[in-house]
């Protein structure tokens, strides 16, 4: 079992910058590919962007291309999203999600066994 805590969401004015953190206490998540998705109201769950186990792989969904960075510390346990150029369409609920699996990369979000809570993200225009 692998618990995943979001935090780093919050209200920001478009053009704006946040990084979200996904931390796990399980040192199995240094294992595991993690994925950003995140959900607005009355729509589906969208993919943002996936990291490998070694760090070495990513994958943006297209709204996250160009202004979305994933990265991971192994040390920390944790894996950020450094989000910039916010916009109001950015607006939504943020989910960490991972599995534990070597090398691989996922974008679907049936591919993974562990999520967080989430963290609410808000663009103002």
């Amino acid at each position: 079992q692998v618990q995943l805590v979001e935090s780093g969401g919050g209200l920001v004015q478009a053009g704006g910058s946040l990084r979200l953190s996904c931390a796990a206490s399980e040192r199995t998540f240094s294992s595991s590919a993690v994925g950003w998705f995140r959900q607005a109201p009355g729509k589906e769950r969208e993919f943002v962007a996936t990291i490998n186990s070694s760090g070495g792989s990513t994958y943006y969904g297209d709204s996250a291309k160009g202004r979305f960075t994933i990265s991971r510390d192994g040390v920390k346990n944790t894996v950020f999203l450094q989000m910039s150029s916010l916009k109001p369409e950015d607006t939504a609920v943020y989910y960490c999600a991972a599995r534990l699996k070597l090398g691989r990369l996922y974008y679907h979000s049936d591919a993974y066994y562990y999520w967080g809570q989430g963290t609410q993200v808000s663009v103002s225009s």
